[in-house]
């Protein structure tokens, strides 16, 4: 089977290592199908940096603009990878960023998927945000979505229109909530969540680090790996299977900050505690434990443990992913 796939923040490390996993492997889609070498299609920002690989086309735009992305999107397109997003720190300092991308980004890449057919798939992403605090855990997909952020607001918006798409047969929209996904290669950005990957991957590398959090901290983690797997899986469900809310939790584990701190042994003392009041009541509003049972009755499956997490991470200091 011939046809193209679209990738939104491909330029990103989720994005690209996706792309990569596509162009090795193909893709294999709800009803059975396989998409042996798609056509792959990179989104990004202007200025990006498109990975190497051969046979994906790049493409600088504006995911925003509804026009934009529908004279960009390939009459042949039959699968949607909608990665590209403003982070939650850029988010909470930008509201209306946060709000045009988030939500308006959406919005243009399902417009564009309704003009091709009801068999498009979009695949989203969306984030634990959406639920901000809750006193009872462990948290599943019918848990109430409560954020407390404008990041959480602008994904749990983003969720809802996906899930109308979805009610109406538009086209074949799912929404996967990713754990927070550590340990991120390249440098720190501007997410709330950053830390949870530098106070790992700058000792592992040698470099100094800051903790903004207590340590005691409990975070909802996920490697890359466990990421790109259950982003690449996500496209395989049969339709009918998938929830008709439309969101599924991916797989993570349950870490304390305090215990990264210890799997790093000798290494932790190139980390700081510095506390951040910012960084703190953006993340302590975020959930910690999820029953993921639904994932995992779809086929989806996550980390082995953190020391799984800290070998990944490990082997990327040691060989970095090629642009």
């Amino acid at each position: 089977m011939t046809g193209a796939v679209v990738i939104t923040g491909g330029c990103g490390f989720l994005g690209a290592a996706l792309a990569r996993m596509i162009a090795k492997d193909g893709v294999t889609l709800p009803d059975g199908r396989r998409l042996h070498h798609p056509a792959l299609h990179l989104w990004d920002v202007p200025g990006a940096t498109p990975p190497d690989i051969k046979g994906a086309s790049f493409r600088a735009l504006d995911i925003a603009d509804t026009a934009a992305v529908a004279a960009a999107m390939p009459t042949d397109t039959v699968l949607i990878y909608h990665l590209a997003a403003v982070v939650s720190g850029q988010a909470e300092a930008d509201y209306d960023l946060g709000m045009q991308v988030n939500l308006g980004g959406t919005n243009a890449v399902l417009a564009a998927a309704r003009a091709l057919g009801p068999s498009t798939i979009v695949i989203g992403t969306s984030s634990l945000a959406v639920y901000g605090h809750h006193a009872i855990e462990p948290l599943t997909e019918a848990t109430p979505i409560q954020p407390r952020n404008t990041y959480g607001v602008t994904k749990a918006m983003a969720e809802l229109v996906m899930a109308d798409h979805l009610r109406r047969d538009w086209c074949d929209a799912r929404t996967l909530r990713l754990p927070t996904v550590t340990v991120r290669p390249g440098k720190p950005n501007t997410a709330a969540s950053s830390f949870a990957s530098s106070i790992i991957r700058e000792p592992l590398a040698g470099a100094r680090a800051v903790c903004p959090v207590d340590p005691s901290l409990r975070l909802w983690v996920a490697s890359p790996n466990a990421a790109v797997a259950a982003l690449y899986h996500a496209a395989s469900v049969a339709r009918q299977d998938w929830p008709k809310f439309g969101c599924v939790n991916a797989p993570g584990i349950q870490v304390r900050v305090s215990d990264m701190l210890a799997a790093l042994e000798d290494k932790a003392d190139l980390v700081d505690l510095v506390p951040d009041a910012r960084v703190r009541q953006i993340v302590e509003t975020w959930p910690t434990l999820f029953d993921t049972t639904l994932a995992e009755h779809l086929g989806f499956v996550g980390d082995a443990g953190l020391i799984d997490i800290l070998n990944q991470a490990a082997t990327q200091t040691r060989n970095p992913p090629h642009s």
